[in-house]
């Protein structure tokens, strides 16, 4: 089983972006170290939990001080891009990483973003802009000559060589294009039935069982569209870990560090609003306002010893049907870092090997 990270990035709203920026950078540096496969990193606009509006910047930095972990954006949200644009900034940072990059996608989840940008999120714009974006910028990286295309949320036009020496160069170092990602978090995510259409790496925030197997649902109706047949080993499941030396120490670290902060004051209240509650439960008759954090401990984070938390992942694994890689949501853990550094060392070097046999590929 592959193992990453999944940056939001997340960090509290009285940290400066400076510092915040910083220690993003040396968590990065510490997992490429351990031998995690790779990490996405998140991009909003509106929110000062995810204060990261520029994905690229972080993983251009992050390049430069690690040496093996592949880095995508998790992901670059089509609709507020101009897809000629994005085409040429991924296919240069493509350039720069030497095979590492990975180009995460989606369609945006905030309504405040959609705001931001005049887009008809209610309506589902954003999907349409989302499919749209991603036809145009796949022309672009594959034309071999003047081609023009009129959408209906943009036009791009790449001319005949002008002047002698102007003219479309800029083609992504990985051919015919870097591995393609797709994050969704709607349940049988509309934006996952594109992964599954053109062979995508689908990301699914994994909660509750039933919410995950929608997921898939999604993946392989997209597939049966364009005749794909979809590998769960491609299949990225997205969770809250925490890893100690004893299950006590492990849910008292997250209850009461970042982990539990984050989805009681953020992440918990927006579900709310969202009217998501029911992607928590482990039973439909379990009360909203009993989904909180210590529900959450007990029922959907991976959290414990490493016997414990590899056994959860196992568990996970046969509820959903299989899955070929686990991404660990990460917030921002300076008020204990020795803490948190603890339990990545234990996901790389005890957890992550117990589990090395499930990979998906033979998943039903």
């Amino acid at each position: 089983m592959k193992y990453g990270l999944f940056m939001m990035p997340s960090h509290p709203p009285e940290r400066n972006i400076y510092d915040a920026h910083q220690w993003d950078l040396r968590y990065l540096k510490l997992c490429d170290e351990l031998g995690f496969d790779e990490a996405w990193i998140g991009e909003h606009f509106t929110s000062p939990w995810e204060p990261i509006p520029a994905p690229d910047l972080l993983i251009a930095q992050a390049l430069m001080q690690t040496k093996r972990i592949k880095l995508g954006s998790g992901a670059h949200l089509l609709p507020f891009h101009h897809p000629a644009e994005l085409a040429h900034r991924v296919a240069y940072l493509d350039h720069i990483s030497q095979g590492r990059f990975l180009f995460g996608v989606g369609a945006s989840g905030l309504p405040s973003d959609w705001a931001l940008f005049d887009v008809d999120g209610n309506n589902g714009e954003h999907r349409d802009m989302t499919r749209e974006s991603l036809d145009i910028i796949l022309k672009i990286w594959a034309n071999d000559g003047p081609f023009e295309y009129k959408g209906k949320y943009w036009n791009v036009s790449i001319p005949e060589p002008m002047y002698g020496t102007l003219e479309f160069f800029l083609r992504p170092y990985q051919q015919p294009h870097p591995p393609i990602g797709v994050a969704s978090v709607s349940y049988k995510s509309p934006t996952l039935m594109i992964a599954g259409e053109r062979g995508f790496i689908p990301m699914s925030l994994a909660l509750n069982s039933d919410y995950c197997r929608s997921h898939w649902e999604a993946i392989e109706e997209g597939a049966q569209r364009t005749g794909r047949t979809p590998s769960r080993a491609d299949w990225r499941l997205v969770r809250d870990v925490y890893v100690a030396d004893t299950d006590e120490e492990a849910r008292d670290l997250a209850l009461n560090g970042m982990l539990g902060r984050v989805w009681h004051d953020y992440l918990l209240p927006l579900f709310r609003e969202f009217d998501l509650m029911k992607v928590f439960k482990h039973d439909d008759e379990v009360p909203d306002d009993a989904v909180n954090i210590e529900y959450m401990a007990d029922h959907l984070w991976l959290i414990g010893s490493p016997d414990t938390v590899a056994g959860k992942i196992r568990n996970l694994y046969g509820d959903v049907g299989g899955f070929g890689g686990l991404l660990m949501l990460v917030y921002d853990q300076s008020e204990n870092n020795a803490a948190w550094d603890h339990s990545t060392h234990l996901l790389a070097e005890k957890v992550m090997p117990q589990v090395a046999d499930l990979t998906g590929a033979t998943a039903s």
